[in-house]
């Protein structure tokens, strides 16, 4: 049996909070018609998909960047070193890895980086659930240390209730300072 890995990140554009990416190992020929990329699910249908593929995964990996390290070296880089401990997150041996969209360099085995191959490979469409769900819990926990940004409603997104507040009472210690300069 030939394990593939899917690999993808979430909170790229976010003004607030890590970048998160993850891997997921599911067997070749593992087929669920549910699962899609998470951009295209409900926060409901994401989080029952979230335990379906915990479930049936040989395993996951979750890798975080925070928004310090983020304005230190960009988020391009960020979103690559989030990726590459996902991958090495993972406890089993893969015989492929298909990224969405980021090529990486020395990887345990070989790898694509198809352009939206969230859309096409269900591995990477699990990933892009699991690591939606996991950051968006992350950033509902972090909200209740900043409830005024609502970080439960917008996850750290540009909302406009979100810039709003960033322009009346600052940044936190956990936004990205080089994606807010326009609003403080």
């Amino acid at each position: 049996m030939k394990i593939i890995a899917g690999v993808d990140e979430v909170g790229r554009g976010c003004l607030a909070g890590p970048v998160a990416a993850c891997a997921v190992a599911l067997p070749e020929d593992y087929t669920n018609p549910c699962i899609k990329d998470s951009k295209q699910l409900s926060a409901k249908k994401r989080g029952e998909l979230d335990k379906i593929i915990r479930r049936d995964a040989l395993a996951i990996g979750i890798g975080l960047v925070c928004n310090s390290l983020i304005d230190k070296i960009g988020i391009a880089p960020a979103v690559k070193q989030a990726m590459q401990i996902a991958i090495a997150s993972l406890n089993v041996r893969c015989d492929s890895i298909i990224i969405d969209a980021v090529r990486l360099n020395n990887l345990p085995c070989p790898s694509i980086h198809p352009y939206k191959a969230d859309s096409t490979y269900v591995c990477v469409a699990a990933a892009s659930v699991v690591a939606k769900v996991y950051r968006d819990a992350l950033m509902d926990n972090i909200s209740l240390l900043y409830p005024e940004y609502g970080w439960e409603r917008n996850k750290g997104y540009g909302s406009k209730a979100h810039t709003e507040k960033i322009r009346a009472l600052g940044a936190t210690v956990l936004h990205r300072r080089t994606f807010i300069n326009n609003y403080v």
